[in-house]
Formats: structure tokens, sequence, C-alpha cells
């Protein structure tokens, strides 16, 4: 089956179609190209078609072909092996977003970018969202193609911005709107009941379980499951979620039996979702199982324009419809200058505070005591990145910086202990080893190691 992934921010992907694949970590970190339909042979041999420097990578280690499928990976007989997800693999087909360790490089295969252009919608909203600037009419643009589909949608956005509004206008719209619209928020949820909660429960299945429980896919049936914050979902429970959305069924906890439901659903998330998945956070066929259709929400400081109208709505909702026709003038020119970062949501709390504390009967939107956070805009045009430099060079001086300032604190917070810098940075021993000894500071951490915990001496 072939899945394509739409979204408002950078187009479709098709990993049938043509593919790119990235080295994430190891010396070769940054290395990205495309992947040709004949496939590549990936090793330490210079004549290979990725060769890598990784001195623990065998001269010819594995091929990558992209297929309809997904990407056929196939050993080739190396010395330290292919893995995915800890398990050493032969020749598997790998799905989109798969992390391969190749010694001590970390590979992450992907579809590659294509652009699909979607006209700017003409409506000023879609369900409680408003909003008339270009951004938000992009936005609604894919909520009207998307809610008449059960393709998944994954809503992208700082907190305030309108993912949970967005969900429910795509229901809303949507031929399940007179079924159910179940939310679950997986940040709430406690990670030894969250399954639970998610896929229900027979009698007996743990202490207090007292009788059967449905889960929220189960009051979900026949309408929209609704995951908020879906980047802080457990890792050992995305794969039994992912069977959902593949298989549309869930096997209740302490039951062996599978159950059946019909459940669209829709996630949202602030987190940098697709770069946990480079960094193994988030499971990346789940990933892009679950932005088949991908939104991104703008921030309120990128859509100023919005301003006037999202206030008079905020005003008739309190009561103050008399001054909707007199905002305007420095009071909005200083909501205006203001970087919101609690964006659409700060702007109703500020509103709704404003007429709770304004004097009796105000005439005009100017007498409201409009309260703001002190905070410094954003400098969203500064330069970070000089080019002064070839790319390469440029991008390696700053991840050379960055490893070296990550591992130095990280030494510092684990008092030189490496078999405890290693847990609280996710890594392996020996690949910290090395970065410390790129880094210059394997010295300094086998002093440390050699006076504290023995465990960390060099192998």
């Amino acid at each position: 089956m072939r899945v394509t992934r739409v979204t408002n921010q950078v187009g479709a992907l098709d990993g049938a179609r043509a593919a790119r694949l990235r080295v994430i970590a190891g010396p070769d970190v940054g290395l990205e190209l495309a992947l040709p339909p004949i496939g590549v042979v990936i090793g330490a041999d210079r004549g290979c078609d990725v060769p890598l420097t990784d001195p623990s990578v065998s001269s010819r280690h594995c091929t990558v072909s992209p297929t309809a499928a997904g990407f056929v990976v196939a050993d080739l007989g190396s010395k330290n092996g292919t893995s995915i997800d800890g398990v050493t693999v032969q020749k598997v087909i790998a799905p989109p977003g798969v992390i391969l360790r190749l010694g001590h490089t970390l590979v992450q295969l992907l579809p590659a970018d294509e652009v699909v252009e979607i006209p700017p919608s003409t409506r000023d909203h879609v369900g409680a969202l408003w909003g008339d600037s270009p951004g938000m009419r992009a936005v609604f643009a894919i909520l009207e193609r998307a809610a008449h589909s059960d393709a998944s949608v994954l809503f992208l956005g700082e907190s305030g911005t309108g993912k949970e509004l967005a969900a429910r206008a795509v229901h809303d719209e949507s031929p399940r709107k007179d079924g159910p619209f179940v939310v679950f928020d997986c940040g709430a949820a406690t990670e030894s009941l969250v399954e639970s909660d998610l896929f229900g429960h027979v009698r007996g299945a743990f202490t207090g379980a007292a009788g059967d429980r449905q889960g929220a896919f189960a009051a979900a049936h026949g309408g929209t499951l609704f995951l908020d914050e879906i980047g802080d979902l457990p890792l050992p429970l995305q794969p039994k979620l992912l069977r959902m959305l593949e298989a549309g069924e869930v096997i209740p906890v302490g039951s062996r039996k599978p159950e059946r439901f019909d459940v669209r659903v829709v996630a949202a998330t602030h987190r940098d979702v697709f770069g946990e998945v480079g960094r193994g956070g988030f499971r990346g066929d789940l990933y892009y199982r679950l932005a088949v259709v991908e939104v991104h929400l703008p921030p309120l400081r990128q859509r100023k324009e919005d301003l006037a109208r999202l206030v008079g709505i905020f005003l008739e909702r309190v009561g103050a419809r008399a001054l909707v026709s007199t905002i305007g003038g420095p009071a909005l020119l200083r909501l205006a200058g203001y970087h919101w970062p609690g964006n659409v949501r700060e702007l109703r709390n500020v509103i709704t505070r404003a007429v709770a504390l304004a004097g009796p009967d105000p005439t005009t939107f100017a007498e409201l005591p409009i309260l703001l956070r002190p905070t410094a805009p954003a400098a969203e045009a500064e330069v970070t990145a000089k080019a002064d430099r070839p790319f390469h060079d440029a991008k390696q001086a700053v991840v050379d910086r960055f490893e070296r300032e990550y591992l130095t604190d990280l030494l510092r917070q684990s008092a030189g202990n490496l078999s405890a810098a290693a847990r609280l940075a996710g890594l392996e021993r020996k690949f910290l080893y090395k970065l410390l000894e790129r880094t210059g500071l394997r010295q300094k951490s086998a002093t440390s190691a050699e006076a504290g915990d023995p465990d960390d001496r060099d192998e």
C-alpha cells in the first residue's frame, strides 16, 4: 500500500517514488543524499555508493533499496551486523523513518520531499478556528480536504495555537460528525495506566481491575479519537498504537482476544516529532502513519493581521459586544507589538481579564486595562549562521560546538561517572567514549572513571 503524506509546510511524501538517506549519528553525521530506485551499497570502502568513515563499519556493510512497500535492507555479511531497534537483521522490508545501526553509525531512511500546491481557502473560519491571514487560509484548505476522508491527521504547533479546535473542526465536517469525538491526553495520563486508558482492560488484568473497562478506542467507535500530545506517548506503547492504526484492532490489557473498532485517529503535539524520530524517541513508522495529513498551525506572532478579528470574537464571548466597533488605535498596536508566547489562548485570557478588571461601563476598547507579561520579542530575522565558509564546514563547526558543550555538561551532571552519563544521555557507553575522544574530553572522563565507577574504565 502506498501512503502519501500531505502537509501545508513541506509537501507530500511518497516512499515509492523517491527517497533519501541521512546519517544522524557517527563520524559522518549530517551526510544526506537521495536514494536512486536501484538502491545503494553502504560501507567503509571508498567504492561504495555511500562510503562511511566509521571504522566499525565493514567495507561492504549492507544494501538499501526503496520500494513501494518501504525500504529493502540487506546485510552483506558485515562484521558488526545491521540492526533495527536493537535487533540484528539479514534482509527485511523496513518502513519509512526507520533507523539502521551500522557499527557506531545511525542511518535514517526517509521518503523524499515533494511539494503539493493547494490553493488557499476562501473561508475565514473552519469550525471555531478563525483567521483571514494567508497562513490560516492555507490551514483551512488542508482541513477542508482532509475532513472528507478517513486519513489520519497530525497537528503540529506551539501550545495555544488551536490544535484541538482544528481536530474538532475536521470531525464536525466529516462523515463521522454524528459519531463521538473523544479526546485522550497522552501527556496527562500516567505511564502505568495509559495502556488501559487507551485500549481498555478486562477483569483481573491487574490489581484493582474489578471489572471490564472500555478504553478510548472503544468509546470513539464510529467517530474520531483525538490523541493530544502524542509526542508524550511512551515508546513501548507505540507499536500497539501502530497495530490499531494498521489493522483496526486492539487487545485490551489482560485479554488475548483482539477487538475491532471503526475509529478515525487525529493527533497533535507541540513537540518536534520528526526530530524525535531521528533521536530514537519516537517510532518512524508510527510518525508516518499518523502524519498522512500533517498540518502546521502558525503561532499568533506570525498572523497578527488576525488580531483585531480575534479580539472582537473574545469581546463578544464575554459580553462586551459594544466595544468591538472601537478596536484599533494605540491599544491594538500594543497588542501587535507583543510576542504572544501563549498564542491565541493567551490572547483570550488577556481580553477576558481586561473586561473583568475594567471600570463600570467602558465605552471604548482603549479603556480596557490590557495587562501583558514582560517578554522580549523574538528575533525572528536574526541570522545566527553566517555564510562565510562552505556549507558542510559551517554545519560541522556548529555540530562540534554542540557536542562539546553537551558532553561537558553531561559529565558535570554525572560527576564524571560514564555509566551514569550514558544512561542520562540515552547512549551506549562505547558510543559515548567515541564522542568524548573526538571532542578531546576522553582523558578527563577516563581519569574520573578510574577514581569513581570501575565499570567506566577504558575497554
